[in-house]
């Protein structure tokens, strides 16, 4: 199984939600399937597929939760260091414009507030680099050099 690399706030949200879709919402959805049965013939009732259907979202993402949480590793917050890391902040130059970019989990990534996935084109290109180090990013917009400036 892959690693799958997460905060540990994060990891916290992702095991209450895990245990209120154990401990509630499959309750509820019991429920629901229990009282459509009750209307009668399956075949034509849309409340009992409904409640089909929204079991089977329920167990899916129980699914997904539990594996996430036994492959979570925690993100430390980097110390700085040589080379690029998980829990990074690198900032970078390309051409005129600087960027600083945190490299975290594909769970945690949000490019809009500088946070990019370890899995991303960039992400995975910065990765292991060290500050003064040009990086050419393959993106589907094309190809772009980037100068690592600083790491964190």
């Amino acid at each position: 199984m892959n690693k799958q690399y997460v905060t540990k706030e994060r990891l916290e949200e992702f095991k209450l939600e895990l245990e209120d879709l154990k401990n509630k919402k499959r309750l509820e959805v019991a429920q629901r399937l229990k009282q459509a049965k009750e209307y009668g013939d399956l075949s034509e009732n849309s409340e009992y597929a409904e409640a089909r259907e929204e079991q089977a979202n329920v167990e899916t993402r129980i699914g997904e939760l539990e594996d996430l949480v036994k492959t979570a590793v925690i993100i430390e917050k980097s110390e700085g260091g040589d080379t690029v890391q998980i829990g990074s902040t690198v900032t970078v130059k390309k051409g005129e414009k600087t960027s600083t970019y945190t490299i975290v989990g594909a769970y945690e990534a949000k490019p809009e507030e500088g946070r990019i996935s370890d899995e991303s084109p960039l992400g995975r290109a910065f990765l292991k680099k060290k500050a003064g180090e040009s990086v050419n990013v393959a993106t589907p917009a094309g190809s772009s050099t980037y100068q690592i400036v600083e790491i964190k």
